[in-house]
């Protein structure tokens, strides 16, 4: 018999694989923020600063103020234990997670044969990988190129940018880190150890250990759910899945209201996943945090419909730019719109939304939150704009 688990229980298993639910360390480290990536697997990166890149802030969420300094020492440099692929998006990765992809590095290549662009440029990209082979590691616009222009609107990338982007989709360049957010590419054998580079991982076993590392980020979790962290296919998620659970990693469960029209649905636990009775989160989520990144599971879970509205037009916005789900307990409680105003030094509310059935102490607890993100980004004032159902409450509490 197919095990039952309640919503309420999948939900704290679900935030418990994600790292929440365990004691903050006064002062998180080096080891803390390294031990966090391993666990979640990967962070999505993206571009957006309008409070903070999004691949800082999952840490923050989980271990509260942290000197971000010490996780650019973990991406970037000698140092660097995490490297760019792309996996859920462009994403850092624990670097022995590289070799896990090179069934998708063939397949882009595979494409590109096809690919006017590709077959082109075939000597520019030669020419890359002699220049970095001479050179080192650079950054696109340090490279010396006629090609080097960019075209079009001030995003448009120029050819030596779209050819080492390209040579990094292959596997033929990877990254060595950021400088001043500009990705900066090398040789493998530049970054790499070469007991990885010699590392081989057939497709089938890559996407096993890929949805294994996925359930294992999930705790609990559908196929689509596993396939999704990852980006993978469906039926190779299937295939990993059955594979998972002939070993007794995977654990077959049903989920009251996971199925199809509100039905149970069929779901699988990991077997290290931890059955907490109760979740005292209490924090910000990043619009790509894999709790709410997969936005049909952000609602099976918390019943939490979420859109960030960055290219909603202003008119049309509900809850603002840039909103962040706020996180009491096990629930999503609200949404809060956030903006850094680096040059003012103030931390701009721009607009504060309770979800129905909001605790009557959300406010307060959410104040507690700001605070903490106000002094992790040096930022020593909080100006709450009067927009929203939760605006003058919080108002109220950050005056008291």
């Amino acid at each position: 018999m197919v095990q039952p688990i309640s919503p309420a229980l999948a939900r704290r298993i679900a935030l418990g694989a994600q790292g929440f639910g365990r004691p903050s360390p006064v002062t998180p480290g080096i080891r803390q923020l390294d031990a966090l990536v391993n666990r979640l697997g990967l962070l999505q990166i993206d571009s957006v600063n309008v409070f903070e890149r999004s691949h800082y802030l999952p840490a923050f969420s989980r271990l509260g103020g942290y000197d971000k300094a010490q996780l650019d020492r973990l991406t970037s440099g000698r140092e660097a234990r995490f490297t760019e692929y792309w996996a859920h998006e462009a994403s850092f990765l624990p670097i022995d997670t590289w070799p896990l992809f090179g069934w998708r590095m063939r397949d882009y290549r595979d494409r590109s044969a096809t690919e006017a662009w590709a077959q082109g440029n075939r000597q520019l990209l030669n020419w890359l990988l002699a220049e970095l082979a001479v050179k080192g590691p650079l950054r696109a616009s340090s490279i010396e190129h006629d090609a080097n222009r960019r075209s079009g609107p001030w995003w448009g990338w120029s050819d030596v940018k779209t050819g080492l982007e390209t040579l990094f989709r292959w596997g033929d360049v990877a990254i060595t880190g950021r400088e001043r957010f500009e990705r900066v590419y090398g040789l493998p054998g530049q970054v790499f150890p070469r007991e990885l580079l010699e590392r081989t991982v057939s497709r089938d076993d890559a996407h096993r250990e890929l949805v294994s590392r996925s359930a294992r980020a999930h705790g609990i979790g559908t196929a689509k759910d596993f396939a999704d962290y990852f980006r993978l296919r469906g039926p190779a998620t299937l295939a990993a899945i059955r594979d998972l659970e002939d070993t007794g990693e995977l654990i077959p469960v049903e989920v009251p209201g996971w199925g199809a029209g509100g039905q149970a649905g069929a779901a699988w636990l990991h077997r290290d996943a931890r059955l907490p009775r109760t979740m005292n989160a209490a924090t910000l989520l990043s619009p790509f945090d894999p709790v709410v990144w997969e936005r049909s599971r952000t609602l099976r879970l918390f019943g939490f419909h979420y859109r960030i509205e960055i290219y909603t037009p202003q008119p049309k916005r509900v809850f603002g730019y840039y909103s962040l789900p706020v996180l009491l307990g096990d629930t999503i409680v609200g949404r809060v719109d956030l903006k850094n105003d680096r040059q003012a030094q103030v931390l701009r509310v721009r607009a504060a939304w309770a979800e129905p059935g909001a605790p009557a102490d959300t406010a307060g607890r959410l104040a507690s939150v700001l605070r903490q993100a106000a002094t992790w980004q040096g930022l020593p004032e909080i100006d709450v704009e009067p927009r929203g159902n939760l605006a003058a409450a919080l108002i109220a509490e950050l005056r008291a």
